[in-house]
Order: structure tokens, then sequence, then C-alpha cells
């Protein structure tokens, strides 16, 4: 994609589910368009890895094991039509995913600013914070150094990056009276503008994940909390909320987005265990369940500590 402003042919960037097991990142982005959107097996000695639904099949000199992957789920409320009922994605996707609709909430971007971000980033990057893609486009929005976007390192920032497309966006004049296409095709300026449509549907369940309106309806499993939290909480919520104060009381809607936030950076911060108005996710279970009564109280906890 080109800059902000007119005038920016740009052709979309997506990624699979086996990115991370491919050669490299860039030659997956790179390759993307020119072959069928399918799984595919790779192959690395005597070690075959596929990917199918959140399950890693391993085979070792003819001995196989099937290994629960990684996974994130966002939920629509029942009854709500135009909406994907269920969309899975990695612990990748859904971390940048919080990170988007986290800055949209910071700067206070009307939600419906929140899921065309979110369907923009689907269809650029497949919600990856990608090192490379057309030219010299790079990050989640795919936005080019060379078109007055940034720096490369500005634009793989995922905070910048979702920042500068807000910023874009909500300065386009008759924006929120838009379809999903125009509003994201003013800003980015693709060559293929019809494909933002096509991924309204889950980004409209995930921004009410993420914005509070769907209590519950983000969970993640088998996630892997062995390594060290790579950032503070309050460290990470300042910079993408706005706000480093999470646990206690807040408001129903204040509480879930941030309760989702928290869920959807579990990860990233090692957290085992969120809590909000009664309910509670673990990592262990990877569902939210009622542990005691609504009290409109946030909690968190990190993997090993008391």
């Amino acid at each position: 994609m080109r800059g902000p402003g007119p005038g920016r042919p740009g052709p979309e960037w997506a990624r699979d589910s086996i990115r991370r097991l491919s050669a490299g990142r860039g030659a997956v982005a790179r390759s993307w368009r020119d072959r069928p959107r399918r799984l595919l097996p790779v192959a690395l000695g005597l070690v075959v890895v596929l990917a199918l639904v959140g399950v890693v099949v391993v085979i070792v000199n003819g001995v196989t094991a099937v290994v629960a992957s990684p996974q994130c789920t966002v939920t629509a409320p029942p009854n709500s039509p135009g909406l994907r009922p269920t969309w899975s994605g990695s612990v990748e996707q859904m971390d940048n995913a919080a990170t988007i609709a986290g800055v949209g909430r910071k700067l206070g971007a009307p939600d419906r600013a929140v899921t065309i971000a979110l369907a923009t980033a689907i269809q650029e990057s497949g919600l990856a914070n990608l090192s490379g893609g057309d030219r010299d486009s790079v990050g989640l929005f795919q936005q080019r150094p060379s078109q007055g976007w940034g720096t490369e390192a500005q634009l793989t920032n995922t905070v910048t990056s979702t920042t500068k497309f807000y910023e874009a966006l909500l300065t386009t004049p008759g924006w929120a009276a838009m379809d999903v296409t125009e509003a994201a095709q003013r800003v980015q300026r693709s060559g293929f503008p019809e494909a933002y449509a096509d991924h309204e549907p889950e980004a409209r369940t995930l921004a009410l994940a993420f914005l509070g309106e769907a209590p519950g309806g983000l969970t993640c499993t088998d996630l892997d909390l062995s390594e060290p939290p790579r950032e503070t909480v309050a460290g990470l919520a300042t910079s993408e909320l706005g706000n480093a104060r999470l646990s206690g009381r807040q408001t129903p809607e204040a509480g879930w987005a941030i309760a989702s936030w928290l869920v959807g950076h579990a990860t990233r911060l090692a957290l085992d265990r969120v809590a909000y108005d009664g309910r509670t996710w673990t990592a262990q279970s990877g569902t939210w369940t009622r542990t005691g009564p609504a009290d409109a109280t946030l909690a968190l906890h990190r993997a090993g500590t008391p």
C-alpha cells in the first residue's frame, strides 16, 4: 500500500496458520497471493509438522503424537446477524487484535473505526506484524515508509502503526457514513478494495469482544506460559490503553474490554488467570467460568507468582 493521501495503489497481503513453520516470514508474505489458500506440510528431515485447526501432528521416526497448539477464539453474542458466530486465530493474531482494539479505545475511536481497523489488518497482513511485503510495505497495515507513513522501525511497532492508521481514518471526511470497504480504501488505496468487506463479519465479532460488548467472548486455550513475561502489565497497558490501573472495580463495558485485552495478551504478559465480575478465565481451562458473585471487580494473576 502507499502513504496517507489519495492515489496509493497497493495489493493485499495475508498470512496462513503455518507461516512460522515455513522458510521465513518475508518469503511467505511474498508467495501468498500466488498459491491457493490451503495448509501445506513442511518437511524438516525426519520431522513432519502439520497445522490443522489448532492441532499439531508430529511424526518422528514413525511415531505419531498429537499436540494441541495454542489458539484463541472470539464468540459473538446469540442472535447477532452479520457477525461471524465464532472466529479462531493464533496467539499472535489475537495479541495484535488486542493491540488494535486497545489503541482504538485509548484514542477514543468509535466502535465502527475499530471494526474498520481490524478488517483492514486482517486483509493486509492476516493480523501479523510482517517485516516485509509489497515493495517496502511492512507491519500490520502494510504501510510504506517511502510513502510518508513513517520509518520502518515505527511501522513495525504495532502501537505506532495502529495509531497512524486511526489518525488517517479519523481525519478522512465522511468516513463514519462509509461502509468498511470504502473507508478502508480511502486510507489504504489497495489494488483489491473489495477484499476488505470479506473480513467485516469477523472484524465485528472481534471488536465486540475487545470493546467489552460480548462478556467472556474471548477465550484462549493451550497457551505456553513457560517463558517469562516480555513486558510489564502496567507498561503495556499505558502504551495501548493509556491507563495503567486495571485491577479493581470497573464499569461493565470497560471491565470486559480490559478483561478481553488481558486474555488476548496473556502469552506476552504470562497471565494464567483473569477475572471480572465473578467470572474467571484460566489458562489451564481455557474458558470463562462462574467463580463468585457479580462484583464488578477485575483481577489478574501472573504465572509463577504467589
